[in-house]
């Protein structure tokens, strides 16, 4: 749709709803800014209980598998379990941020880069975990590339407890904290990539990878 389609389009939304002028005014165009940089929230249900447990359980509820160990120095270890434990390649891409967790020490071999098609595991950190929803929230980046999460069947992720926050509207305010700009794609993944378009019976790996692996730390 060219621009002056889509002006039409609007001018005619803003006549039906006796706006006045095709073209919003200062004082309208002020109140949506004023709006939005006030992030209003709407009503939000309180979690009981600790948000660690609870991300854990709605994780495990998504089909995504959980393992929690007491640092980020125990990651590579615990992930190469769990490689071993499904009979899955050691080996295959990592977020570069991640590249310093001494993988092949722990007999796993990554490479610190975008994924591949040919890369059978992809191991990635998250900008924050969602204990409502058992949800990772990823934002892309240099040394966050989005493939990493995406093109691979295994998807491993590694979570602190310190990222870990109640809700979607915590993990926002966030990004609006730490990031200033937000980055160019931000990705929710609640569990394997799944379908039921198909007489609706549940396909997992259809979009993306077929199993989903959470390392808690800390």
């Amino acid at each position: 749709m060219s621009v002056a389609a889509r002006e039409r389009i609007l001018a005619r939304i803003r006549k039906q709803l006796d706006k006045g002028g095709a073209v919003p005014s200062a004082a309208e165009n002020e109140n949506v800014s004023a709006y939005l940089r006030a992030h209003p929230r709407g009503p939000i249900r309180e979690l009981p209980g600790d948000v660690v447990a609870r991300f854990r359980e709605r994780a495990e509820a998504s089909t995504a598998t959980t393992d929690r160990v007491a640092s980020m120095q125990e990651v590579s270890a615990a992930v190469a379990r769990y490689l071993d434990a499904q009979g899955l390649p050691k080996s295959g891409c990592v977020w570069p941020r991640l590249a310093g967790l001494g993988w092949a020490g722990a007999g796993v071999q990554l490479e610190p880069r975008a994924a591949r098609d040919s890369d059978p595991v992809g191991v990635t950190g998250v900008f924050c975990a969602l204990a409502e929803t058992g949800t990772l929230m990823l934002c892309s980046g240099a040394d966050t590339p989005a493939s990493v999460s995406l093109l691979p069947e295994t998807h491993i992720a590694v979570v602190p407890v310190t990222r870990i926050v109640a809700t979607m509207e915590d993990g926002w305010d966030l990004a609006r904290a730490e990031l200033g700009q937000l980055p160019r794609a931000v990705n929710f993944i609640s569990g394997p990539s799944r379908t039921a378009d198909i007489e609706q019976t549940i396909v997992l790996g259809a979009h993306g990878p077929y199993r989903v692996h959470i390392v808690i730390a800390g």
